[in-house]
């Protein structure tokens, strides 16, 4: 999302028409496409960047503190063959992201895998946090057969942490 448009085509529009504005102020003949937005934000390290503004912004959840754990798709991310016989089609992006809701700030988010869902992304995302003495919550959705397993296992990591 940017500038409050969701999608990628929202966003080629919204460069368009701010374009003369856009252009003066970052003092360049050109805007970057539709297409090079997207190749962009595709392919973004989004752990390296959540972690290094997490990092500046100084964002570290504290003991006691509760993360919110929930998954969502990116409305606008996928592109159907007849939407631009130019690109590639491409699925809808999912990811999982983390809530810290004591601070109303959101920490960095796990993309779900293709043909996949949240349930084998959250217990990346909580292993990847490891924090000591931080309250989950996740929806039902994880609340699955084997989230007992899952729970042992997350207990280990943050334990050792």
């Amino acid at each position: 999302m940017a500038a409050g448009n969701q999608g990628f085509l929202a966003i080629g529009d919204w460069l368009k028409s701010y374009s003369r504005e856009l252009k003066q102020l970052f003092g360049v003949e050109r805007l970057p496409s539709y297409s090079t937005i997207r190749r962009a934000l595709l392919g973004l390290d989004y752990e390296d960047y959540s972690a290094r503004l997490a990092r500046f912004f100084k964002i570290t959840p504290l003991e006691g503190e509760t993360l919110a754990v929930d998954g969502q798709v990116l409305r606008g991310s996928y592109l159907l063959s007849e939407d631009n016989p130019h690109c590639e089609p491409h699925q809808a992006i999912t990811l999982v992201s983390a809530y810290l809701v004591e601070r109303g700030l959101i920490l960095r988010p796990e993309e779900v895998e293709n043909k996949s869902n949240e349930i084998t992304a959250v217990p990346k995302l909580i292993a990847a946090l490891a924090l000591k003495g931080v309250v989950v919550a996740f929806d039902a959705m994880n609340t699955q057969k084997n989230s007992e397993d899952n729970c042992r296992e997350w207990e280990s990591l943050l334990s050792s942490s």
